[in-house]
C-alpha cells in the first residue's frame, strides 16, 4: 500500500482532505503541529480524527509563539470581522508545516503529502493560494534526495477549488465525523460562533443543507 503524509490540524478541511487520501487507498501517516496556538482543542480534535482514520499519528513541536505576530500565537484579540489579510494569519505557517511534512515523507518513503488548503471560501491567507502550492512543489522537486533520484514527492490539495459547502458535502459522503473537528480561533470548550472561522463553518453547513453538529456558545 502506498503511503501518504496528511497534515491534520483538527479542523474540517484537513479532516476531509485526509479522508479523501484514505478513500483513495493510501496508508495514512498523519502529522499535527503543536505550534504554540492559544487553543489546544484543535490538537485534541486532530487526535480523534487520526484515530478515525486509523492513521499513524505524530504531534510535532514547533513553537511559533516565540515569534508571535498572529492572534493565534500571541496576545492579540481575535476580531469578529476581518479585512485584507487578517491578524489570524500565522507568518509562514504552511511553509514550515509542509517542510516538516516533506522531511517525514522522505524518511518513510511516502509518495504524497495531502494538505487541506482552500482558495475559495477561506480567510485570505497567502499560503493557501494555488500559485503558492505550485511554487512550493517546484522547490520540493529541487530540495530532496528522492527528487534528485527521479522519485519526487507530490503535494496534493484536493479541496483547493471547493467551496466550504462542497467540502461539507464531500465529508458527509466519506463519513467524516465533523462533530469531532474544531474550527474556532478562540480559547474555550465550545465554538464561540462569532469569530471568522466559526462564521465560515456555520455558513458551510447551512449552504450544504446539512445539520451542523457543532456546539456553539451562542
Amino acid at each position: 500500500m502506498e503511503k501518504a503524509v496528511c497534515l491534520i490540524s483538527g479542523g474540517m478541511d484537513s479532516a476531509v482532505s485526509a479522508a479523501i487520501a484514505k478513500n483513495e487507498g493510501y496508508e495514512i501517516y498523519a502529522i499535527t503541529f503543536n505550534y504554540g496556538q492559544r487553543n489546544k482543542k484543535e490538537m485534541e480534535s486532530a487526535k480523534e480524527i487520526a484515530k478515525w482514520l486509523n492513521a499513524k499519528h505524530k504531534i510535532l513541536e514547533v513553537n511559533l509563539r516565540q515569534i508571535g505576530g498572529s492572534a493565534l500565537t500571541d496576545n492579540i484579540e481575535v476580531p469578529e470581522e476581518t479585512y485584507g489579510i487578517p491578524i489570524t494569519y500565522v507568518p509562514a505557517r504552511n511553509t514550515i508545516f509542509l517542510s516538516f511534512a516533506l522531511a517525514y515523507a522522505e524518511v518513510i518513503d511516502a509518495d504524497y503529502i495531502y494538505i487541506g488548503v482552500n482558495a475559495i471560501d477561506y480567510s485570505g491567507y497567502p499560503d493557501c493560494r494555488p500559485e503558492y502550492l505550485e511554487a512550493f512543489q517546484k522547490m520540493a522537486d529541487l530540495a530532496l534526495k528522492r527528487s534528485v533520484e527521479g522519485r519526487p514527492i507530490k503535494i496534493k490539495a484536493p479541496l483547493l477549488y471547493l467551496s466550504k459547502a462542497e467540502i461539507v458535502k464531500k465529508g458527509i459522503e466519506l463519513g467524516v465525523p465533523f462533530e469531532k473537528t474544531w474550527s474556532c480561533y478562540r480559547e474555550g470548550e465550545k465554538h464561540c460562533g462569532r469569530c471568522p472561522s466559526c462564521k465560515l463553518r456555520k455558513k458551510a453547513f447551512k449552504e450544504a443543507n446539512v445539520e451542523d453538529p457543532t456546539e456553539y456558545e451562542e
